[in-house]
This record gives structure tokens, C-alpha cells and sequence, in this order.
């Protein structure tokens, strides 16, 4: 089954380009799905314009905190609440999975004592995810260029906080472009790792641009491993086009459409 394409539709739409055009050329294109980092007050017309153009909502931000999150103990009640309601809209929407995050490392906080407490944040609202299917998906993002300080930063350490919460529903937004900045190895690590593995993000690598020859990954052998182990969740595309929106959506389809 062919890779199910979706695009994250904030960090590439022009501020002049109505989302209708965007949703509009990209099921013409034929991704599957599109995505958001709110939910805003945009959510219910991405939402609308989801299901008028055929295709799904793949993923949102289903709490605060990227820098103060799920690692600190004070914020869990917060996040809680935040995750269950995000859970609800996702629920309701048919969204598959919502977005969570570590938050940055602290003076005298130890790896594993970050992955404890991620964990304990994430267990309090395992069950409920469970019961309404929908998946946490713990973002992994460098700490080395765009992120600094962010302690889910390789995937080892992510793949620990999911083993410890141990459910079917907490998994790892396994982002390519950070990931090679961090670790590389991209293509063994999925593969090795692709039980915990919930969501995908895609970039350039160097830039967060275009996957094209200008930058160092080889996108359609990283989406050919992924549809051999058999992963059917979405790969999204999050990077800013270097040029013109459209036509950089329909040169990468075919690109990953493996």
C-alpha cells in the first residue's frame, strides 16, 4: 500500500494563498491528508475542508509546553487537561493521533529521571486515549539547531518513555529531519523502532527545506522502508518551500509516493 502523504499545512501556506486552494491542489495531487500544529480557531475549517476535498485531518499540537512540558511534574495536572481535551476534538474528528512533547531539560534533571516523569505525564492519560482511539504521539525534535535544550532529542531516549508507559496508544512523532540532525541513521532506526513509531514528519536536510537534490537524505528509500515494515499511518510533510508552494507539493508526491 503506497505511503499515505499529508501535508502540514502552517509552515508552507503563503499568508495570501487561501487554505482552500491548498486542500484544493493537494487532493488533486493525491495526499491523503493535512495537518495542523493548533487546534486554533482555523480547526473547524481545516476540518470542513478536510471532508469536502476527500481527504483526512492526520494530526494537532494536543497540548502546550514544547519547552515546559510533560517532563516536569508541576505541569502534569495542565497537560492532563489539555491532553483530554484534545482527545475529545481528535475523537470527534476522526483525527488519529495528537501531539505531545518532553519539554527542555532542567539544571540537575537526569536523563532517566526526564524519562520517568514523561512517562508518569503520559499514564495519566494513556487509559483515555485508549478508550477513545486516538494515539499520543511524543514528538522527537533536535536540541542542536531549532530546539535547544530539548530533551526528547533521540529516539532511545523516546522509545524508554514509551516502553515505560507501555500502552498501544503512546508512541513517538518520529521526525526525519530532526532525527538526522541528531543521529542519523535514519533508515535502521525506523525499522528497528517502527512498533513505537505513531507519525512521521519529513524535511531537507540541511534548511527544513524542499526534499530535493540540494540536501542530503534520499526520501524515496526512506519511504520505501517505511511501507516495507508495514507501517499504515501517515508520513507528514513539514518543510517551507525554498519557491513557489504548489508546485514544490507536486514534485515531492511522486518523490514519496513509494
Amino acid at each position: 500500500m503506497p505511503i499515505k502523504q499529508s501535508i502540514c499545512y502552517p509552515i508552507m501556506k503563503p499568508a495570501d494563498m487561501p487554505l482552500e486552494t491548498l486542500v484544493a491542489a493537494g487532493a488533486r495531487m493525491g495526499y491523503a491528508a493535512i495537518e495542523l500544529w493548533g487546534p486554533g480557531e482555523d480547526f473547524p475549517d481545516v476540518v470542513a475542508l478536510a471532508q469536502r476535498y476527500g481527504m483526512g485531518v492526520a494530526s494537532f499540537c494536543g497540548m502546550g509546553g514544547l519547552d515546559n512540558g510533560l517532563n516536569n511534574p508541576a505541569n502534569h495536572d495542565r497537560a492532563e487537561a489539555e491532553l483530554r481535551a484534545s482527545i475529545d476534538l481528535a475523537a470527534a474528528h476522526g483525527v488519529p493521533g495528537i501531539i505531545c512533547f518532553s519539554g527542555n531539560r532542567r539544571p540537575g534533571l537526569s536523563e532517566d529521571e526526564g524519562v520517568g516523569y514523561t512517562a508518569a505525564g503520559l499514564r495519566r492519560v494513556a487509559p483515555y486515549a485508549e478508550a477513545k482511539g486516538v494515539t499520543l504521539n511524543l514528538e522527537l525534535l533536535n536540541s542542536k539547531v531549532d530546539h535547544l535544550g530539548y530533551q526528547c532529542d533521540h529516539t532511545a531516549w523516546g522509545v524508554a518513555v514509551c516502553e515505560a508507559v507501555n500502552s498501544s496508544h503512546v508512541k513517538l512523532l518520529y521526525d526525519i529531519y530532526h532525527m538526522q540532525i541528531m543521529e542519523g541513521d535514519v533508515i535502521r532506526t525506523l525499522r528497528d523502532n517502527i512498533r513505537w513509531i505513531g507519525h512521521f514528519h519529513t524535511a531537507g536536510v540541511p534548511g527544513r527545506n524542499d526534499m530535493d537534490d540540494t540536501q542530503e537524505l534520499n526520501y524515496t528509500g526512506i519511504c520505501r522502508a517505511i511501507a516495507a515494515t508495514g507501517y499504515d499511518r501517515y508520513v507528514g510533510h513539514e518543510f517551507a518551500p525554498t519557491g513557489e508552494v504548489l508546485p514544490a507539493l507536486e514534485r515531492l508526491f511522486p518523490l514519496c509516493n513509494v
